[in-house]
């Protein structure tokens, strides 16, 4: 049987977090004698890779031939924000079972996609259903270290400014490593309604009156929903005042919330006044997008231990949870 030729001139467009469409040219004459293709995916191991999913990629998938362009899909195999190379080969079968196949082609790499809207409306749904009952609360407050606040003081002109997310949470969440801005937390204790005493971040506390961060005039978006190998779920949250630059990022992005009626973080007006509530079974992380004064709040130092175990810098999500996870990259 005549050889067939090597494929050549390999496109790959409409990546996504778990997938991509790939086309590649031919001779006119194998068009109608190819039987099967193979594709050969190999991901790029580097520092930044998620080490918990996908250790074991297969390097050859096998499809039957079908007019190309032609979509992979895959979240067993395919994982968000990770460089992968492809290689593609063209293979007749035989009446024997056994294959004629053609030379490799070039390979060429490509970087998959973060999640889509869609994917974190289906996150936020999971996280919705454990949220639980809302609990009113009247601060947002920030931990840190001593030596933070003094630094701000002196040198950030005693303005708190926004830094970039780190990779915490979600490996395919838009957030990580391109939105900026300023952790808070909102969360209280059941029995006494007031921030806990203990923190991972430090034991000096910036408390601001929630209505100082959060109104009417704020966006609030869904970003993320994540557990670390425990049995406490975080949920993180966007606050964008309108029109802000976090506000135009967001709005292409991540699933907005009505800031009256939602399961997380709520801003109602009853009887005159803004009243706040927070989902009580869900660690809520805040990030506030635009620089804030420490002149907005009070500072003090917690009575509390620094339980730096609890912290979430930089933390792996569980790939196995399925409390946490959806069917796509993780």
């Amino acid at each position: 049987m005549e050889l067939l030729s090597t494929p050549h001139s390999i496109e790959i467009n409409n990546i996504t977090c778990d997938s991509f469409r790939i086309s590649w040219a031919m001779d006119v004459g194998d068009l109608d004698r190819v039987t099967h293709y193979f594709i050969d995916l190999n991901k790029k191991e580097n520092k930044n890779s998620n080490k918990f999913k996908h250790r074991d990629v297969p390097t050859k998938l096998v499809a039957k031939a079908v007019a190309l362009p032609m979509t992979v899909r895959g979240h067993w195999f395919l994982s968000p924000r990770t460089e992968y190379s492809v290689a593609v080969q063209t293979a007749v079968k035989q009446s024997d079972g056994e294959y004629l196949v053609s030379g490799w082609s070039e390979t060429i790499e490509f970087c998959t996609g973060d999640y889509a809207k869609e994917h974190l409306a289906q996150l936020q749904e999971k996280a919705e259903l454990i949220a639980g009952r809302m609990l009113r609360f009247s601060v947002f407050y920030r931990n840190h270290t001593k030596e933070y606040f003094q630094h701000v003081r002196i040198h950030s002109g005693n303005v708190m400014k926004p830094y970039l997310k780190d990779n915490s949470g979600s490996h395919g969440s838009p957030t990580s490593g391109m939105l900026h801005g300023i952790f808070f937390s909102c969360n209280t204790e059941f029995n006494t309604g007031q921030p806990p005493q203990d923190s991972p971040y430090g034991r000096y506390r910036l408390q601001i009156p929630a209505q100082r961060l959060f109104g009417p005039n704020t966006n609030l978006y869904f970003a993320d929903f994540y557990c670390m190998y425990t049995a406490y779920h975080y949920v993180i949250l966007v606050l964008a005042p309108k029109g802000s630059p976090g506000d135009n990022f967001c709005q292409e992005r991540l699933p907005q919330l009505d800031i009256t009626g939602n399961k997380f973080l709520t801003c109602c007006v009853e009887e005159g006044e803004l009243v706040y509530r927070h989902a009580q079974d869900i660690i809520l992380e805040i990030i506030y997008t635009e620089p804030v004064d420490l002149s907005l709040g009070v500072l003090g130092e917690i009575s509390g231990h620094q339980l730096m175990s609890l912290s979430t810098a930089d933390a792996k999500k569980d790939p196995s949870c399925k409390t946490c996870n959806i069917s796509v990259g993780r």
